[in-house]
């Protein structure tokens, strides 16, 4: 048989291994299943749905229904199979052969795997102390790679840390690049780059609906841009590839924006619970504008805690071979239940 591409696999840091346990606190998926109204309105969309005809192959109807929500046409609104099937897009229309994406690591992997797959130079510069990244460190390494792509994670994976508006000011500042905020865990965050979003602005900002908006299963992603940029994207989208149900579900969910908001709220209050639990115990411990916290034992290796919680029945992410996270371990934000649950482990472990 014909042989593909040697170099396909996922690169490492990528993957999660799910194990059954009791509390899974790895993924960081929200917590909460949508809301009632959202699934009963879903169930009645399907029924009217017809199955055998094509989907709009422009899924207008969301994307006027993103656009209200964020106050820009529907023009400026791209939407994709997750915000993963978004970046694919960003980097088969401005990346490729003979370009480069600049990111600054440890960030999350996919962007790295992305343009590896799409034919794209990574060049990648390091996050100082805490993870910080810098105005003048973003602009030197732009300046001096000329990228046709800015990848910015905001709040980042896996640190949490959400990016300065200075820095997202400093990359945009740089002729040439396309500046992509990658915000999945926009919401919980205390800035969003959306504001700065508009036509002629070289910026676009990638939302999702796995996090906040308790649609993981579902894979829906968009982003908010120059409408210019929007029609680049639409040329490499293959034909109908948002199907009938998802864009239904999506436009149904921001109906429920109320009860999305509470939600958040409610991660953001055991977000910082956690945080001061965790503030007392024996790890080095990152601030967070995410859904998740990133630690690291000061007694034990992350790898040695990482195993301790599953014997407890609780899974979290061990990231202690990414790049610069050596020792780590990343906690998603769960249920006040599963965060009891998974701080008596850590404290059983590390003693």
């Amino acid at each position: 048989m014909p042989q593909p591409r040697a170099d396909l696999s996922l690169r490492k840091g990528y993957h999660s291994p799910q194990v059954p346990v009791d509390v899974r606190l790895n993924t960081n998926e929200s917590p909460f299943p949508p809301p009632e109204g959202w699934s009963d309105a879903l169930a009645e969309e399907v029924r009217h749905t017809s199955f055998n005809r094509y989907p709009d192959r422009s899924a207008y109807a969301l994307r006027e229904a993103l656009g209200e929500l964020h106050g820009v046409r529907p023009e400026q609104v791209f939407a994709a199979n997750g915000s993963n099937e978004v970046l694919q897009s960003l980097f088969l229309a401005y990346g490729g052969p003979g370009r480069k994406a600049a990111l600054w690591e440890p960030t999350y992997a996919l962007h790295s795997h992305i343009a590896h797959l799409t034919g794209t130079q990574v060049v990648a510069g390091r996050r100082g102390p805490g993870f910080s990244l810098g105005a003048d460190d973003a602009l030197e390494l732009v300046e001096r790679e000329q990228p046709s792509i800015v990848l910015l994670c905001s709040p980042n994976n896996p640190t949490g840390r959400a990016e300065d508006p200075s820095t997202v000011s400093a990359a945009l500042s740089a002729s040439g690049a396309l500046v992509v905020v990658d915000e999945a865990y926009g919401q919980f965050s205390s800035w969003s780059a959306l504001g700065l979003v508009g036509d002629g602005v070289p910026l676009v900002v990638v939302r999702t609906f796995s996090k906040t908006w308790s649609m993981a299963a579902l894979r829906l992603g968009y982003l908010v841009g120059p409408s210019e940029v929007v029609r680049a994207l639409e040329r490499v989208a293959l034909p109908y590839h948002l199907d009938s149900l998802k864009q239904a579900a999506g436009r149904l969910a921001l109906k429920f924006t109320a009860e999305m908001e509470r939600r958040v709220s409610a991660i953001v209050a055991e977000r910082e619970r956690l945080a001061d639990e965790l503030s007392h115990m024996a790890v080095e411990l990152w601030p967070s504008q995410a859904n998740f916290l990133l630690l690291r034992p000061l007694r034990r290796s992350g790898s040695e805690v990482w195993q301790g919680l599953v014997e407890r029945s609780v899974l979290v992410r061990d990231t202690s071979s990414w790049p610069g996270l050596e020792g780590c371990l990343r906690v998603t934000v769960g249920l006040p239940k599963e965060n009891d649950r998974f701080l008596a482990a850590l404290s059983e472990v590390l003693a």
